[in-house]
């Protein structure tokens, strides 16, 4: 589809056209293009997103939500560390002062500060790099745990309700529309058998253990940006599904897309594992930042969140393989089956290595605890 990109840039707050357009190939929810203008003192680079309203049905209060933490947490790096303000993730206002801009075929666009001399990384190379990542997400919470006004909007309803997502896939097992379930009867029977951790992160914040925070809830490595010559984190980005939630669920997401070096759906599931050393580097940055403000029954169940996530996201890939793939992009008739099997593998990793990593978090709290660098 061809866009009129001067057109849309034109209701930006920002000076000069586009002098160039490059499309971003990855990501597979929005369309995103690195735009370079003219007219300044020198070339001038934005990020600009075509917003996917399929998935975010209400973009205006979502970027309501992106507007609100990226300013919040602009003003507080500018008193703490004014060099890193400007390298922050900004929202380019519409003329209408609003965070996107509607064009006349109904499709929202957002404009973004281009962060320099800054990169993401798709995989981990270093424990180190796997504890940097984990420390912005730690950061990333510190940082917003004195939003003042009211609770973010939330940008898609149920996202981590893990009971909810346990109620639709028995709702799409018993239609069965498309005859798969056959294929899968050890999966879903290791499913049901284990449905009953679905509630406990719900219980916990029912007594009052585990509070609402706000969560960033895609908690990948590549929403990192780390500085491409000192490898010191600088923001996170990606805000889209940033709403009320769990700090638990985004360590739990950190474990189960980085303490893991297979790929999520990976065929041979003897390369499905927990790397200890790598889950040692997220608890120590994320620890580093969050030891503040976690509650004891938070630090108890980092391990435990690790496992509640990626049996999620084993029931969403399970429910979608058993629907006929209508949510996931797949490649093949099996592709879900195979990410379902991985995810499965992966939980029982974490059940078998618990003790050894729950051992991990307490040594690594404890030596905070005692002052420890």
């Amino acid at each position: 589809m061809q866009h009129d990109f001067t057109s849309i840039l034109r209701h930006f707050h920002i000076g000069g056209g586009p002098a160039d357009v490059a499309a971003v190939t990855r990501g597979h929810i929005n369309d995103t293009y690195v735009v370079t203008t003219e007219g300044h003192a020198a070339p001038v680079r934005y990020v600009l997103q075509r917003i996917n309203h399929t998935v975010f049905k209400d973009p205006l209060r979502m970027m309501a939500n992106i507007t609100r933490v990226t300013e919040h947490i602009r003003a507080k790096v500018l008193t703490s560390d004014p060099e890193m303000a400007p390298r922050q993730l900004t929202v380019i206002a519409a003329h209408d002062d609003t965070g996107c801009y509607e064009d006349a075929g109904g499709n929202f666009w957002r404009l973004y500060n281009f962060i320099e001399n800054a990169r993401t990384y798709d995989t981990l190379a270093s424990t180190e790099l796997a504890c940097e990542a984990a420390r912005m997400f730690g950061w990333f919470q510190r940082m917003l745990l004195d939003l003042p006004g009211p609770p973010l909007h939330e940008t898609i309803a149920d996202f981590h309700n893990t009971p909810r997502r346990l109620e639709v896939f028995r709702n799409v097992l018993a239609a069965d529309a498309h005859n798969r379930a056959r294929e899968a009867r050890s999966e879903i029977d290791f499913l049901l058998e284990n449905a009953s951790i679905c509630d406990i992160l719900p219980d916990l914040a029912k007594r009052g253990a585990i509070p609402i925070r706000i969560a960033h809830n895609d908690t990948k490595i590549n929403n990192v940006m780390l500085d491409e010559h000192t490898g010191r984190g600088i923001c996170v980005i990606d805000l889209d599904t940033v709403m009320p939630g769990f700090s638990l669920h985004d360590f739990g997401d950190l474990v189960r897309t980085a303490a893991c070096p297979a790929a999520e759906d990976e065929p041979d599931l003897s390369k499905v594992t927990i790397d200890l050393s790598l889950f040692e580097a997220l608890v120590r940055g994320f620890a580093r930042e969050a030891n503040g403000f976690l509650t004891p029954a938070e630090k108890e169940h980092l391990v435990f969140a690790g496992k509640l996530i990626t049996y999620e996201q084993f029931i969403r890939f399970l429910t979608d393989y058993i629907a006929g793939d209508t949510y996931y992009k797949v490649q093949h008739e099996k592709h879900n089956l195979d990410r379902c099997r991985t995810q499965m593998k992966l939980v029982q990793c974490i059940t078998e290595r618990q003790e050894a990593m729950n051992a991990i978090v307490r040594r690594v709290f404890d030596s905070l605890s005692a002052g420890a660098t």
